[in-house]
């Protein structure tokens, strides 16, 4: 019984650093929202894609699918993400438990927050773009914290592979933009 109980802590702490982790990449305007959450649950559960080929999956997904005000960035990144860890290593076996699973993180995200539709979600803080910023940071970090959820729950096993080294950096806004730039620059 210890045992099982020194891992749900262990998983609620992996759960916290993916959270944070997501938030911090976006907070510090690295990547955007949907971006964040597949890059901080791919490279922190070791889901296979490299940054760049995670980044390139979640980019449309992100501002609400290229700013068309429909489904959440953070929601279709939390969605991709468990999609690549769920569905690894037998993708056609679990076609139909990723589609049930992108329901419960769909549905959970609504339960918490009203709605999954970014122009609803932003109603309130459009007219401000650093409210708008915070609050979708929010939204970042928790699907991530739902997708991390959600993948520990069916594939424990990945708990002993994360990549705790990853996932515990933090960069400052400062370096975010040098990071931004330099990634701009050497593309």
């Amino acid at each position: 019984m210890k045992k099982e109980g020194t891992q749900i802590s262990s998983a609620e702490a992996l759960i916290a650093q993916i959270r944070d982790r997501a938030l911090n990449l976006y907070e510090t305007r690295q990547l955007l929202c949907a971006e964040a959450v597949v890059v901080a649950l791919n490279q922190g559960l070791n889901g296979g894609l490299t940054e760049d080929q995670a980044i390139a999956m979640a980019a449309p997904f992100s501002e609400a699918m290229g700013d068309s005000g429909c489904m959440c960035g953070a929601v279709s990144g939390a969605v991709l993400g468990s999609g690549l860890l769920l569905g690894k290593n037998h993708p056609y076996r679990h076609r139909k438990e990723m589609r049930d699973n992108s329901r419960e993180l769909h549905d959970a995200f609504k339960a918490a927050h009203g709605s999954t539709c970014c122009r609803a979600l932003s109603r309130n803080v459009r007219h401000d773009k650093n409210a708008h910023h915070r609050h979708c940071a929010e939204f970042t970090g928790k699907a991530a914290e739902l997708a991390a959820r959600l993948i520990l729950e069916k594939r424990p096993e990945l708990l002993n592979n994360a990549n705790t080294k990853y996932l515990t950096e933090r960069q400052s806004k400062f370096k975010g933009a040098l990071i931004r730039v330099f990634r701009l620059l050497s593309n």
